[in-house]
């Protein structure tokens, strides 16, 4: 017995697949030239930061007393500092330690923000007034001057440092934009319907809310990387952030600006790891606010 086709089914065109927003999302950003690069200079980076400490001959900490200043060689990719210290290895574990406080910092900084955005948007009433009040005079506070102060007591151990720029200083802008943007959500059809269904409040941030704000948090730990690092730069450049013997890229510009003039790449070194992780997340981060921005003509169409 053969299958006959109606009329109907010859003429019918196929109909396409519907495609996932991922697969819309991943197009858009792949045709942003840019974004792309950011992409490939960050995977260096971080490829680098994890395997030069392997492949060096020389330990960040490790003295070269035959090698005192010396400018880049066979021996020493990057040069020396004047204690002996190997440059190259010094970079890597600085890159290193850097992108552990940016990730690190970004992450936590986002899921803070998130969750107190979201719930004082959600529950409004005194949770909203108490979460405001706070982050509204966090953002009065020198917050830098705290940092550095507590950062300088502790010894510029970088797991506090961390934990200061994500508990004190990091979360607050981003809360209120959050806030901002989770009160229209509070009235939308599906949330009242959980919440018309009996489903717990905080249930409700997690599972209706903050996965309609996942756009905005990916941007926002994407640029909180770059603050992170220049944050990080900053006091450590000062004096008040890692400290001797750990370093990082802050550190390292910090000791070889005194030296830029008679050992350049002590400064250079650093400053061009630092250039390069900034601008690849601010490409990425451009990148992705077009890829997921539907109104944007940047990214153009699937």
């Amino acid at each position: 017995m053969t299958d006959t086709m109606s009329p109907v089914e010859a003429v019918a065109p196929a109909v396409d697949k519907p495609m996932s927003k991922l697969t819309l999302y991943r197009r858009r950003f792949m045709r942003n030239k840019p974004a792309v690069a950011g992409v490939v200079i960050f995977l260096l980076l971080v490829l680098f930061a994890v395997v030069a400490p392997l492949f060096s001959p020389w330990d960040h900490i490790e003295l070269d007393f035959l090698n005192l200043g010396t400018g880049p060689s066979a021996d020493h990719w990057f040069g020396t500092t004047a204690s002996g210290n190997d440059t190259f290895a010094q970079t890597a574990v600085g890159l290193q330690r850097s992108l552990m406080i940016a990730v690190t910092v970004s992450l936590g900084t986002t899921a803070v923000a998130a969750i107190v955005g979201t719930a004082a948007a959600y529950f409004r009433g005194w949770t909203e007034r108490i979460s405001l009040l706070v982050i509204h005079f966090m953002m009065v506070v020198p917050n830098f001057l705290i940092l550095a102060m507590i950062s300088n007591s502790a010894g510029g151990d970088w797991r506090v440092i961390a934990l200061i720029m994500i508990f004190v200083v990091g979360w607050f802008f981003p809360a209120r934009v959050i806030w901002t943007m989770a009160l229209s959500l509070r009235e939308r059809e599906y949330v009242q319907a959980a919440r018309y269904m009996g489903v717990r409040g905080m249930v409700i941030v997690f599972r209706h809310i903050i996965p309609n704000i996942g756009s905005l948090l990916v941007i926002n730990f994407t640029l909180g990387v770059v603050t992170a690092v220049m944050t990080e730069t900053g006091l450590s450049f000062l004096g008040f952030g890692v400290k001797i013997p750990d370093v990082s890229l802050g550190s390292l510009i910090g000791s070889g600006a005194s030296t830029i003039t008679s050992a350049p790449w002590l400064f250079y070194f650093p400053a061009a790891a630092l250039t390069l992780l900034t601008v690849s997340m601010a490409l990425v981060a451009d990148g992705l606010r077009d890829a997921l921005d539907p109104t944007s003509a940047a990214g153009g169409r699937a």
